[in-house]
């Protein structure tokens, strides 16, 4: 596992009213299927915002810089 998952696992409890608040188009019941792992982020990420792989990754890390 990455360290970059790891951060994400290990702070979502903490983390997770922001990421509702940054990604504002997705609903808390999203944020919440996600279960704290970035693979499904991205992925619920990439789908709401129509966005390729590479910009919803690109969202990602601006979500990380700033909160994890």
């Amino acid at each position: 596992m990455a360290e970059s998952d790891d951060k994400w696992e290990g702070r979502w409890d903490r983390v997770k009213g922001k990421a509702r608040e940054h990604f504002g188009r997705l609903t808390d019941d999203e944020v919440e299927e996600t279960q704290g792992k970035r693979q499904n982020m991205l992925g619920k990420v990439q789908e709401k915002y129509g966005e390729s792989k590479e910009k919803a990754e690109e969202m990602l890390k601006e979500f990380e810089r700033k909160y994890l």
